[in-house]
């Protein structure tokens, strides 16, 4: 028996096609520097936010993100049936501290720099399966948070490597809803947890790209779709060294993704920046979609896109168990009516 929603080994459509009524992302100085800076919400200079650390700092940027979401689209905390949001901290204290602060009904995820996408793919499921009306998604990280907690105290000024991404200090949200206005969310393909071997944390964009692949792959064969049926295709953070080896395994599958194939970790730095391989964490593909991405949709630039948010399920407890870096891949369509 299939279930009725299936569309192919790993991909649901939505039958309701839940409405992205409204989003809001608020960004850190460098990213506000970078080209889309002009797309955020707000900008903030000061690391700290006006916090006493940079983790109490990270709690403040997702709340001020989901609130800007919920002011935006003219709802308060008690019109939400459900929030779905995480982030890279430990345990997820910046999604959890955030819903003991909104007192909303609460799902904590963690997808790595995949959550964003992770949080629209099922608040699109609860809205489409009868189960919530209206759902408040997001996802954050800040650089110095990660920087600490997954490689080296920001103090010791360690070299990175060229392979090496800059975590973007952000937070997205936004508002899901079963009506309204606004781009809507058609499909969602969940993607599998892929490891090739490569363990090198420095190296992310290698770590993800099998699994980035794996997944555009399985959504264009389940949807028996070519890659031009969408004016883009974007993945979450990969890299310019992991968007290269997307390109090559995609190919391997007989799908050639071309001009159309870019990456928020590309966008959302310039190169005279020098964040190395570009964008990475959480906030990444989560400020440029809520911003960027959106905002081209209902200008008309993109009547369709398909967007992949893309993570390596590293911690510090598992590279000191000796182990690779998986990677995890999954995929949302956003269209306009």
């Amino acid at each position: 028996m299939t279930a009725p929603k299936k569309n192919g080994k790993q991909t649901v459509f939505f039958q309701s096609q839940p409405v992205i009524v409204a989003a809001a992302s608020i960004a850190g100085a460098l990213e506000g520097d970078g080209p889309l800076g002009q797309t955020f919400d707000q900008v903030f200079t000061d690391t700290y936010y006006g916090e006493k650390t940079w983790e109490k700092a990270e709690q403040r940027m997702m709340l001020d993100a989901m609130r800007k979401a919920l002011e935006k689209a003219n709802l308060q905390e008690k019109d939400i049936d459900i929030m779905l949001a995480g982030d890279l901290l430990n345990q997820i204290i910046t999604a959890n501290f955030t819903a003991r602060t909104l007192a909303i009904p609460f799902l904590g995820l963690y997808g790595a720099c995949s959550t964003m996408c992770e949080s629209m793919a099922l608040g699109a499921m609860l809205i489409d399966g009868g189960f919530a009306d209206r759902v408040l998604v997001g996802a954050s990280s800040h650089y110095c948070t990660a920087e600490r907690q997954y490689r080296f105290p920001t103090e010791l000024g360690n070299q990175r490597p060229m392979t090496a991404q800059w975590t973007v200090t952000g937070a997205g949200a936004a508002v899901l809803a079963r009506e309204g206005s606004g781009p809507v969310i058609t499909h969602a393909t969940i993607g599998k947890v892929i490891d090739l071997g490569q363990g090198d944390p420095q190296n992310m964009g290698a770590a993800m790209a099998p699994a980035a692949a794996d997944t555009i792959t399985c959504h264009l064969q389940d949807t028996v779709r070519s890659p031009d049926y969408y004016d883009l295709i974007i993945t979450g953070d990969l890299g310019a060294f992991g968007k290269k080896l997307t390109e090559q395994l995609v190919a391997q599958s007989g799908y050639e993704l071309t001009e159309r194939f870019t990456d928020c970790g590309i966008l959302i730095y310039s190169p005279v920046q020098d964040v190395h391989a570009g964008g990475s964490g959480c906030g990444c593909s989560a400020v440029v979609l809520c911003g960027h991405l959106l905002e081209q949709l209902e200008a008309g630039k993109y009547k369709r896109i398909l967007i992949t948010g893309t993570g390596a399920l590293l911690s510090p407890c598992s590279t000191q168990q000796g182990e690779t870096v998986p990677g995890i891949g999954h995929a949302v369509v956003i269209e306009m009516r």
